[in-house]
């Protein structure tokens, strides 16, 4: 089989080298794409690019551990927790929560950062304002340091002011699109819509040629657009917007209007920015996609208007003339004589004479203000640094706030250095607060329940995995860490079903190398049938199911322990008997089925 794959991943890449080999030798440019590519970049090849790439992969590796366990890194404390976490703010922008995330961004990266680094170029552009003696412009230091330098910076911006505990280099690879957009606007949105979706199927073809799917049940699970860091995409695309504005007024060049709206708008669309999302109570999620869809349509005019619209004034004459100031001439004849007769305390004389300088001030000149001169190429520009200010600006309060209340809720938590981990149910979540919208959401606050990490010193607290995720599966694991280290969770589910009411069940906890330790026991609940006139509740205590029977309110309980399987047990005149995963309670010649054990997994 795997000499099948070998031979089939082979197949693959030759034929996509076939290919971009035949079309090389029947298409005839009148220039060739290495010229092209070396008339800007030294060798041709972005350097800058690929030490970015690798700048990344070293801090999947190295920093999350990704080397030690590449399919499950450390990603709790490489979040945007708080300002108060320094840790997390600067490597929470080139840090990713598995392989699928990091292979998705290193393939963005690898299609949109060439074309922004090709815009830039490492031979300063005749038009740049760069001396040619300065370190600045050595085509080698713009390739693989300052590009690369500039790049990091803009992801420490936007893990400053990303809203929420968010992970990940996309936010850096929207600037990056941001950027290309604006310069290449058709070569990007071809790129970004197609070159990208073939790297990765070239990718996991070559990785995996033949791969079997097997149809399987899924746990409960947020939607697709509700993973998405909506704010840091849109703010990471309006850094690059602004620092390709930026570009092109040094170069004093400017996009064509129409290529430039088409590509933004199918861009917003393709990556899903009209998808503003908040949560809800009990695992709900909110989603105001028709404001989102309008807002990203009027922002790709605004945006191709800051770029392309003439420079011109915004307003027409007359208003120009409202808004401008009069120049107050000193020398005017009638100033000096005006001034003394205003000093007269009668009031008829003062209104009159207030009239008299309205006439006057007609005919004097006007000096225009900011506003008078303000061409629409400058306003739309302007419209665009307060978008960005405003996404910006959301997240500075949030960031601001440290976790109230970092304790452990229950009274069996696990303690891992300064990481507790517990389970809980019905808690007040210590992160995520009501949006303020009473007549959207309630606003009393969000209550958790799960397996929740926490942690004062690094201003922590997250639901790692929710109630019905592990009433779904039964068993998870869960990564706690820093730099250098890492300990592994285990939490296990497991319960008996009363036929017609609810699952009793207990969970528990441990770290590698450690005993079990019980973390959480549900209510009792009592089976829905009734034999010679006895009830039977099923119930759990210090981590043993039990088995209750009482006639009425007023009797004396008997309780046993749930035997083990295909033994039976007897308690307040019944047997119970264990088939498998049944529990049959008998009496008087009648057999009847109590509880079943939980499954998982849908089996």
């Amino acid at each position: 089989m795997r000499t099948l794959a070998a031979l089939l991943a082979v197949l693959v890449a030759a034929s996509l080298i076939g290919s971009i080999a035949v079309v090389r030798w029947i298409h005839r440019p009148g220039q060739r794409w290495r010229d092209v590519a070396r008339a800007r970049l030294v060798y041709g090849i972005p350097w800058g690019s690929l030490v970015v790439i690798a700048f990344v992969l070293a801090v999947y590796l190295f920093v999350q551990s990704g080397l030690a366990d590449f399919d499950d890194p450390v990603t709790i404390p490489f979040r945007t927790w708080s300002y108060f976490y320094p840790l997390g703010m600067a490597t929470a922008s080139f840090s990713h929560a598995g392989p699928g995330h990091l292979i998705g961004n290193l393939a963005g990266t690898a299609v949109v950062a060439p074309i922004a680094e090709y815009a830039w170029g490492h031979y300063p552009d005749e038009r740049d304002p760069v001396r040619t003696d300065s370190w600045a412009a050595d085509p080698r230091v713009r390739a693989v340091v300052v590009f690369p330098l500039v790049v990091i910076g803009v992801g420490l911006v936007m893990s400053l002011f990303a809203l929420g505990p968010v992970i990940g280099f996309s936010g850096v690879v929207f600037a990056l699109a941001g950027f290309a957009l604006v310069q290449y606007p058709i070569l990007t949105i071809i790129a970004t819509l197609g070159v990208q979706d073939v790297v990765l199927r070239l990718y996991y073809a070559l990785q995996e040629p033949i791969r079997v799917y097997t149809a399987a049940p899924r746990p409960p699970s947020a939607p697709s657009w509700a993973g998405i860091a909506i704010q840091g995409h849109a703010l990471g695309l309006f850094v690059g917007f602004v620092l390709g504005v930026a570009l092109l007024k040094r170069r004093h060049s400017r996009p064509d209007p129409l290529r430039l709206w088409l590509a933004v708008l199918l861009f917003g669309f393709s990556r899903e920015l009209w998808a503003i999302y908040w949560f809800g109570a009990e695992n709900t999620f909110i989603l105001y996609q028709g404001p989102g869809v309008a807002i990203v349509s009027i922002l790709a005019l605004v945006v191709t208007l800051s770029m392309t619209a003439p420079d011109t004034p915004l307003l027409p004459p007359p208003l120009r003339r409202l808004v401008a100031q009069p120049v107050d001439d000193e020398s005017s004849p009638v100033t000096r004589p005006l001034e003394l007769a205003g000093s007269a305390r009668d009031r008829v004389v003062t209104a009159r004479l207030e009239r008299v300088r309205e006439i006057i001030g007609a005919g004097q000149d006007r000096e225009p203000g900011l506003l008078a001169t303000l061409t629409r190429r400058r306003a739309a520009f302007l419209a665009v640094l307060g978008v960005l200010a405003i996404l910006a600006g959301i997240a500075v309060p949030a960031n601001f706030l440290a976790v109230d209340d970092a304790t452990a809720a229950s009274d069996s938590p696990l303690q891992i250095r300064d990481y507790t981990v517990e389970y809980v149910e019905g808690v007040p979540n210590e992160y995520v607060s009501g949006i303020g919208i009473e007549a959207i959401e309630s606003d009393d606050g969000l209550e958790s329940s799960g397996v929740i990490v926490a942690s004062e010193q690094r201003e922590i607290w997250l639901e790692a995995v929710s109630t019905q995720r592990l009433a779904f599966t039964g068993e998870e694991t869960i990564t706690v860490g820093g730099p250098g280290w890492r300990e592994t969770v285990h939490v296990d589910r497991s319960g008996w079903e009363p036929v017609g009411n609810d699952t009793v069940y207990q969970v528990w906890l441990w770290e590698d190398g450690t005993d079990r330790q019980l973390a959480y026991e549900s209510n009792d609940s009592r089976a829905d049938v009734r034999i010679a006139g006895r009830n039977v509740t099923i119930g759990t205590d210090d981590g043993t199911f039990d088995l209750a029977v009482n006639a009425s309110e007023d009797t004396a309980t008997a309780t046993t322990a749930i035997p083990a399987e295909n033994e039976t047990t007897t308690a307040g005149g019944l047997t119970f008997e264990r088939d498998g995963e049944t529990i049959y309670a008998a009496a008087d010649g009648t057999r009847v089925a109590i509880a079943s054990k939980e499954t998982y997994n849908g089996f």
